[in-house]
């Protein structure tokens, strides 16, 4: 069950998770602003409570950076009060892997998200102890996904484990040369 509420942009800290994704393209965000600004927002975020809330911040993102991201462009831009509040679902997750998994799973259908994002999303779970190996990762946050899906998942942590730092554009990665990648990596 969730509840609808307008929330003052200033009290939803985005940063509350992980986030799958990597910087927002400009282009894309400048229209996802424009197309706010003409019609309104379509579909409200995803939050949940803090506890203990971190003032000025009550809400934790769960999903929504985007939307998120270009009302508070319209509201700096000294736009109508109608940009101070955005809609906000209110989720109870059972933990933050459970908001993650949330996040996640709207990231799937909504925006490409590349398999280096994917990867460093994964490590970046184990190391902050949210997950105790990179398969809990895989397996909670894609609990969807079939077994083939997964093990390609976690091939992109093994890859960005290996070579984090040797890529100039890693986000151009395709998922087919991840994968190769992953194959030599394990071939040595």
């Amino acid at each position: 069950m969730s509840t609808l509420l307008q929330i003052p942009l200033d009290q939803i800290r985005d940063p509350a998770l992980l986030r799958d994704r990597g910087p927002l393209d400009p282009a894309a965000l400048a229209d996802l602003t424009t197309s706010i600004a003409l019609i309104g927002l379509s579909q409200p975020v995803e939050v949940w409570a803090l506890s203990p809330p971190e003032p000025p911040h009550r809400y934790g993102l769960i999903s929504g950076l985007r939307r998120l991201t270009a009302m508070r462009a319209l509201h700096a831009a000294g736009g109508s009060d109608a940009f101070a509040t955005i809609p906000a679902l209110l989720r109870s997750p059972d933990s933050i892997p459970d908001a993650m998994a949330r996040m996640v799973a709207e990231n799937e259908v909504r925006a490409d998200i590349t398999p280096w994002e994917k990867g460093t999303l994964i490590l970046d779970c184990v190391e902050r102890g949210l997950f105790p190996t990179a398969d809990a990762a895989v397996d909670a946050l894609w609990r969807g996904h079939s077994r083939q899906k997964r093990a390609r998942l976690r091939a992109f942590a093994d890859v960005v484990a290996e070579l984090d730092g040797v890529f100039t554009t890693p986000g151009e990665l395709s998922t087919q040369r991840m994968e190769r990648l992953s194959a030599a990596n394990r071939a040595g």
